[in-house]
């Protein structure tokens, strides 16, 4: 069997960040969206960020994928919770009543795909379909709730079942806490498939979990997903988590480490057994991989969580390679100069931009949050439902729906206001009729 790895290209599909975007302060073990609660935000000003981003893929030439927002508040999750009556008093209710929870069930927080699902290219694995695993997201409530929206679009969009398997989400249950792609890394390898390492923060067998932040993605929920990947055991690695890094603010591996082709960059502190970890990572790539490893006298820890060093993307091949980061490392003397006197020559960049994603930063979102990896050939690509690959007209029409619509400040109060909350649960319904998603997706979840 061959492993056509070259006539696949990766896309990545962002998160579009939706209307209710806002600062509650959900994500405990996230120093930056804990650090910025209750600021004002600025919805308008967020999704034109990340639309920016997108561009900037597109003029480079990358194909460049959008996902949709969901649809929030979430007025399902509010009256299983017990909120009755019409919409306008089950608003009120819960805002009065409880306003964490409320803030919980209006949270934006599926703008940050790349906890959607872990995916797994039909390049890489047996059964020569790409498979799609939605994540379950038990850690936090809010995020929980995306799931079976979440599982709706990739079932609706990846439907054709020549080249894809859409798997259930793992059990809702703490063992099996999954969140997605966030702690996959994907290696590919010429000529062969692809190495998939698969992070995990905790176990039941160790004592060296950690004691500060709670860990999010356990060792079970890994394993199930390594055996529902199709992949042969042989292209899979798993390893662990430093406690130190959960610790320290790293809540999902890619807050700490990112991969790109034969790529592999992470910080010293990434991992428990770090050295053993990376001889095994490049033992199963033949000796293949270059790892390179940021040490701490070089980047510390606490600077690589607070610029989101390791929360960027490698783009490009070996001969063309691009490193796209968030604002927040040229902002740092210290992380600059390491980037561009280091990383540039180790990596061989040819170029390296700084792109401002402040909205989302503030609530512990960069670059890599905001996207999801697939590597499709174009019989995939010609297979998806809906019109979620970017062309001109279809980001200007984004561009212009979020100027002339998306609210340019928002509190959490407002969304109290039934008048003002169905106004941006409509917003979601045109962003749906531009990318030909059918409105009943959205319908099963008013």
């Amino acid at each position: 069997m061959s492993w056509p790895d070259a006539c696949y290209q990766e896309i990545n599909f962002d998160g579009l960040v939706g209307p209710t975007h806002n600062y509650a302060g959900l994500s405990f073990g996230n120093l930056a969206s804990v650090s910025h609660q209750g600021a004002i935000s600025n919805p308008r000003q967020a999704a034109l960020q990340g639309l920016s981003k997108m561009r900037w893929l597109m003029d480079r030439g990358f194909v460049q994928g959008v996902l949709p927002p969901q649809l929030r508040p979430n007025l399902p999750t509010l009256r299983q919770l017990g909120f009755q009556g019409a919409p306008a008093e089950i608003l009120q209710q819960a805002w009065q009543q409880s306003p964490q929870l409320f803030s919980m069930c209006c949270s934006a927080s599926s703008m940050w795909v790349a906890n959607a699902a872990t995916i797994f290219p039909s390049c890489d694995q047996l059964r020569q379909r790409c498979v799609l695993i939605p994540a379950n997201l038990i850690s936090h409530f809010h995020r929980n709730q995306e799931v079976m929206a979440t599982k709706a679009l990739l079932d609706y969009v990846f439907a054709d079942d020549r080249y894809f398997q859409v798997q259930r989400p793992l059990p809702a249950v703490m063992e099996f806490g999954d969140e997605g792609a966030a702690n996959h890394m994907r290696i590919a390898l010429e000529d062969e498939p692809a190495l998939h390492v698969l992070v995990y923060g905790s176990d039941n067998a160790s004592q060296a979990n950690p004691k500060r932040y709670p860990s999010r993605q356990t060792r079970e929920a890994s394993a199930a997903i390594a055996r529902l990947s199709g992949v042969s055991e042989s292209r899979l690695v798993m390893v662990k988590q430093s406690a130190e890094a959960i610790d320290a603010g790293v809540f999902h591996n890619d807050v700490i480490a990112v991969s790109h082709d034969g790529v592999l960059l992470c910080h010293e502190k990434a991992f428990l057994n770090q050295a053993q970890a990376l001889q095994e990572i490049e033992r199963r790539g033949n000796g293949r991989i270059n790892i390179v490893e940021v040490k701490e006298a070089e980047v510390s820890l606490a600077k690589a969580v607070s610029t989101y060093l390791f929360n960027s993307q490698i783009l490009g091949t070996p001969e063309q390679r691009i490193l796209l980061l968030p604002a927040e490392c040229e902002q740092d003397a210290e992380v600059k100069d390491y980037i561009e006197h280091r990383l540039k020559a180790t990596l061989n960049l040819q170029e390296i931009a700084y792109l401002d994603l402040q909205q989302s930063m503030r609530n512990g979102g960069g670059p890599a949050c905001l996207r999801l990896r697939m590597n499709l050939n174009d019989d995939e690509v010609a297979a998806l439902h809906g019109k979620l690959i970017l062309n001109d007209e279809r980001h200007q029409q984004l561009v212009e729906l979020v100027s002339r619509r998306y609210p340019e400040q928002l509190s959490l109060d407002q969304l109290a206001n039934w008048e003002f909350a169905s106004e941006l649960m409509d917003i979601v319904r045109e962003i749906y009729r531009v990318l030909d998603l059918p409105q009943a997706l959205l319908d099963s979840f008013q």
